[in-house]
């Protein structure tokens, strides 16, 4: 299944364009040089737009880097279950956004996909620029500043993008997948931000390798053979 891009279009909004109509006083057959006693005065000026200053978020609580981050080891097989995702996570990447690392995942009984985007090269910013026509609400992500991001006109997915370090973020796109009908795009919200979070969590507290193994004492080993 291909995902759709998560990247925010870069169509600039377009003001309305105000016009002023020109006041003609005549009289007599001749323009008149000021207006008469009972002449109405102009209308005032249309106020000016206002653009809606980006959300208020906190600070990250610590960096968490994706530079060399697997996003298919993000979400762990049974944190895979928990969310549904019945077929096997499927890599990819992602032009619009530097070749960004992406994994597919798939539940065929809700009918719904997610896709995580490792962005490496913006920060989230990029959803809340004067270039994207997003609503974008802010959220925690396991305490990390967040967006619910939904695109008008587009009900069939939603984006939360978590600002995990400096000029990089997490994109979590949650959409559906052919169901009849298709959920509501609230409900797509819920679905993309539980994925996020299960995805941070990883990544802040990633598993042991299949190359360690615990020690008694909680501490970890590798699982090497010694030679006699």
């Amino acid at each position: 299944m291909s995902m759709h891009s998560s990247r925010p279009t870069g169509v600039r909004r377009l003001s309305a364009l105000l016009g002023l109509g020109a006041l003609t006083l005549t009289g007599c057959g001749m323009w008149q040089s000021a207006p008469t006693a009972g002449t109405a005065p102009p209308p005032p000026p249309p106020p000016a737009p206002v653009t809606s200053a980006p959300p208020s978020l906190p600070p990250r609580p610590f960096d968490l880097g994706l530079d060399g981050v697997d996003p298919c080891e993000l979400l762990t097989t049974d944190q895979r279950s928990q969310l549904g995702f019945d077929r096997e996570p499927l890599p990819d990447s992602d032009a619009g956004f530097g070749n960004a690392a992406t994994c597919s995942y798939r539940n065929t009984t809700a009918k719904v996909g997610a896709r995580l985007a490792l962005i490496t090269t913006e920060s989230m910013r990029v959803w809340t620029d004067d270039t994207a026509q997003v609503e974008a609400s802010p959220v925690l992500v396991e305490g990390f500043p967040a967006l619910v991001i939904k695109t008008p006109g587009l009900d069939l997915s939603c984006n939360v993008a978590v600002d995990v370090a400096e000029g990089q973020h997490l994109d979590v796109l949650y959409r559906d997948d052919g169901g009849q009908p298709p959920p509501p795009v609230d409900q797509l919200c819920s679905g993309a931000q539980r994925v996020a979070e299960e995805a941070v969590r990883t990544l802040a507290h990633p598993p042991p390798t299949s190359s360690e193994t615990s020690a008694p004492g909680g501490s970890t080993q590798r699982s090497s053979e010694s030679t006699p």
